[in-house]
């Protein structure tokens, strides 16, 4: 299966913006992608466009800058701190950290692993783990395999706990509208 992005450029790009302040940082960071990666990454003034998620016990805001049948790019976060679960999926997911700090741990692990700016936390596809984010925390988000399988966990608390439904239907609606973009330029 052939993918549109490449972990390595992603990473390189993420590294080109760490140490700018956060409100110059992500346009930057659109803008390059966007250079990158033509007609694959939303760079209109629309890229902005937040979202509360709340999955796996943690609640950060996202924006989709990308998202096909087979992957998404996003930026996602928190200003003041979370923790939970990172699901299990069939995807290989890519947390590339743009400002301050991320933990995590796999069952049996004893020490935290800390991922700070310019870091890429790895999940590999079938695997799990507990993280945190002690603190704000924003980070440029890739995964890559079956993503519709990775929306039942990604809405799960909102549908049962927060009973957020702005945030479901403004998911499905931005979701939605980038596959159907991709799906139009022969892309899955």
């Amino acid at each position: 299966m052939g993918y549109v992005f490449d972990p390595e450029v992603l990473h390189e790009a993420v590294r080109g913006v760490v140490g700018m302040p956060i409100d110059q940082m992500l346009p930057a960071l659109v803008q390059d992608l966007a250079r990158r990666y033509p007609g694959h990454i939303n760079a209109s003034s629309g890229w902005a466009d937040w979202v509360f998620n709340n999955a796996g016990g943690a609640m950060g805001a996202m924006t989709v800058l990308h998202a096909s049948i087979t992957e998404y790019v996003i930026i996602f976060g928190t200003a003041i701190g979370t923790e939970g679960h990172t699901g299990r999926f069939m995807v290989d997911d890519y947390f590339f950290i743009l400002d301050g700090e991320q933990w995590a741990f796999d069952p049996g692990q004893f020490d935290r692993r800390v991922y700070r700016p310019g870091d890429v936390h790895v999940l590999p596809r079938g695997s799990a783990r507990g993280y945190r984010m002690p603190d704000r925390c924003w980070a440029l988000e890739y995964a890559r395999g079956v993503i519709p399988l990775m929306l039942p966990f990604g809405l799960a608390d909102s549908l049962t706990s927060t009973l957020d439904m702005v945030s479901v239907a403004k998911t499905f609606q931005i979701y939605g509208r980038s596959v159907f973009r991709e799906l139009r330029q022969g892309k899955i």
